[in-house]
């Protein structure tokens, strides 16, 4: 049996009309649609198939984003059954994408529960101006030195995501993330790039959603994990409840270490199978780790084209 890890991307992969073929061909992507929407008051349909800001809006990316992973990810399981995975991960949301398909969350809960998490960290950057940088040709110690530099000088910035070897985000107020865009450039940075986010992920500035994410995860998740999850914080697999809600926790304001969970245990799998919009991931493990096959699920053809190629 391959050894198999199921992968979820995070913000930034969504896109209008995701999961359309899903829906028009398969009754239960439909039905998952409309409890989703039940739970939260949203019509799904008209979020993720219309041209509309709300996709755009970090409370409603975030439960769009999981439940167009979710429908790949269960309509996987119909077709392959006894396709088991050997960990789940995910890249900053995608991590609570992975604890669903772990089955230690239901994926109505894991809507809601995202849809929360996107207000509280919106709510936490409401009153200031937050944001989020992307540098691109330069390496991580160089970019924390020069966000260690700023920190000392009384700015608010920290690396975010670890994507891949030259690829870093950095979160934090946007006036001093574009004070230091030169400083970027000057040290050898290709592009230095302010994000069009009104949020700053993974750093001190979310701090205030810390404890009311912790208290809702606290009343949804469970302690039944088909396989481990490894954590964007320590890139450590957890795989129990307490764990999920510290690291999860934790994650809010700790940077997404998603180059260097995949440089753990790349060497421990035979593939990866990335759920959902887009092609993310697949992207970033091509050069984070040549040898590591990356499927993807993101339509009814890549489904039965996965199907065919492990587990006909």
């Amino acid at each position: 049996m391959s050894k198999i890890a199921m992968i979820f991307a995070g913000q930034g992969s969504q896109a209008v009309g995701m999961g359309k073929d899903f829906y028009e061909n398969s009754e239960l992507a439909r039905e998952m649609f409309e409890k989703a929407g039940e739970r939260i008051g949203v019509d799904f349909k008209a979020l993720i198939f219309e041209e509309n800001e709300k996709l755009n809006e970090t409370a409603y990316t975030q439960p769009a984003i999981l439940l167009v992973q979710m429908i790949a990810y269960k309509l996987f399981k119909e077709v392959c059954p006894d396709t088991k995975a050997e960990l789940f991960l995910g890249h900053s949301l995608g991590e609570f994408s992975a604890l669903c398909a772990s089955g230690a969350i239901d994926y109505v809960d894991a809507v809601e529960l995202v849809h929360k998490r996107g207000s509280f960290m919106q709510e936490a950057c409401n009153e200031i101006e937050a944001g989020m940088m992307a540098i691109v040709g330069l390496d991580d110690d160089a970019v924390e030195k020069i966000c260690a530099d700023a920190q000392a000088e009384g700015k608010k910035v920290w690396p975010a995501n670890y994507n891949q070897d030259g690829q870093l985000v950095v979160a934090g107020l946007k006036p001093d993330l574009a004070s230091l865009e030169q400083t970027f450039k000057d040290a050898g940075a290709k592009r230095a790039l302010l994000l069009n986010m009104s949020v700053a992920s993974h750093c001190d500035l979310l701090s205030p959603a810390v404890e009311k994410l912790g208290a809702i995860m606290e009343t949804m998740v469970n302690d039944s994990f088909e396989a481990p999850i490894i954590s964007n914080v320590t890139t450590q697999p957890y795989s129990s409840k307490e764990e999920a809600i510290k690291l999860l926790k934790e994650q809010l304001t700790s940077p997404v270490k998603y180059k260097q969970s995949i440089e753990a245990v790349a060497g421990n799998l035979d593939m990866a199978i990335e759920f959902g919009n887009g092609v993310v991931l697949k992207g970033l493990n091509r050069r984070i780790a040549k040898d590591l096959t990356t499927l993807n699920i993101s339509d009814m053809a890549s489904l039965e084209k996965v199907k065919e190629e492990i587990c006909s």
